[in-house]
C-alpha cells in the first residue's frame, strides 16, 4: 500500500481503544491520525485525557500522546479527518447503535469491537478465518443506510474465541451439542488488578450477558445470507457457563463435544494444526501464520506460556482426549484483548481493505 489509509479510533481513552492504539502504532496500511472519546477528554492531548490510565504493558506510543482528543458525538469533524474508524466506545447499546450508525451515514466504515451491532439483520459480525462470506451483505446494509461507502463491521465477543474456531475447524464431522466452561481474564472487564484488587485470589462465578452471548453467538458465525440478512445457524447447540478469574489476559475454555461422524483423535488434531483461513491466504499484516496450534503436553495451554501465540492472535488447543459421557473433551485459550477484541477488528479491517471495502477517501 503506497499511501496509509488515516484511521480514527473512538473510545479511544478506554482499555479496548488503547489496545487499538498500541496494535496500530507500526502498521504498515494504517496511521492513527484522529482519537475521540467522551466530551469530558475532549480538547485535551491523548496523553492529558488517559492521564495515569494506561493500562497496556507497552508505552504509549509517541505519535499519539500529543493528538488533540476529539468528541466522539461530532461525528461530521470526526468523519472528516479519517478514512475509516476502530469503535470502542462506552456507552448504552443504544447509544452505540447510534453513534455508529451516525458515522456509516456520513459514508465512515466502522468496524467495531462493540456487542451492539451484532445481531443487527445486516451488519456482518466476522472472524476473517471462519465466516468471511458475511462482508458480502454489506451491499444490503449499504442499501438500506443509503450510503456509498459507509457501513458497520463488527467481530464476536472475546469469550467464544477459544472454542468457536476449533469447532469451525471440525465442521466436516458435524458438532451437533456442545458444553462449554469459560474462565476469562479480568481485562475482559476492561479492567487490571490495580483497579479491581478484590479480584485477586477470587473467582466470580457470573459475567452479564456472557452466557447468551458465547452460546449464540458461534450460531450467527456458521449462519447464512438470506433475502438480505444473516440467518443463524441452529446446530450446534451450545450451553455455557462464564466465570472470571484471577488472570489479566487470557480466556480460557474446558469443552465437551458431540459429534454425528465419529472422528478419531489423530483426525480433529490434524484438522486443527492445518487449519487455514482467507487472511492466511492473503498473507494478511496481522494474520498469524498458524492460527490454530495443538499443544501435546498434559498442563497445556497455559495463560503464562500460551496466551500470546502469534503475538495473541493464535488459539491454543490442548489436552483432546476422549469422554465417558460426550465424544470428545478439550481445552481453548486465546487472547481476549488481542484475538479477541481489537486485534480482531483489526484483522477484519485489514481482510475488508483487501476485498476493497475500506478505501482512502481523497
Amino acid at each position: 500500500m503506497e499511501k496509509k489509509l488515516r484511521v480514527g479510533v473512538l473510545g479511544a481513552t478506554g482499555m479496548v481503544g488503547q489496545r487499538f492504539i498500541s496494535l496500530l502504532e507500526m502498521h504498515p496500511w494504517y496511521k492513527v491520525v484522529t482519537v475521540a472519546a467522551s466530551p469530558r477528554s475532549a480538547g485535551k492531548t491523548y496523553k492529558e485525557a488517559v492521564g495515569n490510565r494506561w493500562k497496556m504493558t507497552t508505552p504509549m506510543p509517541e505519535a499519539v500522546k500529543d493528538l488533540i482528543v476529539m468528541n466522539v458525538n461530532e461525528v461530521e469533524k470526526v468523519a472528516s479527518s479519517v478514512d475509516f474508524v476502530f469503535s470502542a466506545v462506552d456507552m448504552t447499546k443504544d447509544e452505540i447503535r447510534e453513534i455508529e450508525e451516525a458515522y456509516a451515514k456520513a459514508e465512515i466504515p466502522v468496524v467495531s469491537n462493540n456487542s451492539a451491532h451484532r445481531w443487527t439483520k445486516d451488519v456482518p459480525m466476522v472472524v476473517p478465518e471462519i465466516n468471511p462470506e458475511h462482508f458480502q451483505i454489506i451491499k444490503d446494509q449499504r442499501t438500506r443506510l443509503g450510503t456509498q461507502s459507509g457501513f458497520i463491521a463488527v467481530k464476536p465477543n472475546c469469550s467464544i474465541q477459544s472454542y468457536a474456531p476449533v469447532l469451525f475447524a471440525w465442521k466436516e464431522f458435524e458438532p451437533y451439542e456442545v458444553v462449554v466452561t469459560t474462565y476469562q481474564a479480568i481485562s475482559g472487564a476492561g479492567k487490571t488488578f490495580q483497579d479491581w484488587p478484590e479480584m485477586d485470589g477470587n473467582i466470580i462465578p457470573y459475567i452479564g450477558g456472557e452466557e447468551e452471548k458465547s452460546e449464540q453467538e458461534p450460531l450467527r458465525l456458521l449462519g447464512t445470507i438470506e433475502n438480505g440478512e444473516i440467518i443463524k445457524a441452529s446446530e450446534p447447540l451450545i450451553t455455557c457457563q462464564c466465570i472470571r478469574v484471577p488472570v489479566l489476559n487470557g480466556h480460557t475454555a474446558a469443552v465437551f463435544v458431540k459429534f454425528r461422524k465419529k472422528p478419531t483423535k489423530e483426525q480433529l488434531i490434524e484438522r486443527l494444526v492445518h487449519f487455514k483461513g482467507l487472511p492466511q491466504e492473503l498473507k494478511l499484516p496481522s494474520a498469524p501464520e498458524q492460527f490454530i496450534q495443538y499443544l501435546e503436553e498434559d498442563n497445556r495451554p497455559q495463560v503464562a506460556l500460551d496466551v500470546d501465540f502469534e503475538h495473541g492472535m493464535g488459539v491454543s488447543v490442548g489436552r483432546l482426549r476422549e469422554d465417558t459421557v460426550y465424544d470428545y473433551k478439550f481445552v481453548g485459550l486465546s487472547h481476549n484483548t488481542v484475538r479477541g477484541a481489537a486485534g480482531g477488528a483489526v484483522l477484519c479491517a485489514e481482510l475488508l481493505t483487501a476485498q476493497g471495502y475500506i478505501k482512502s477517501r481523497d
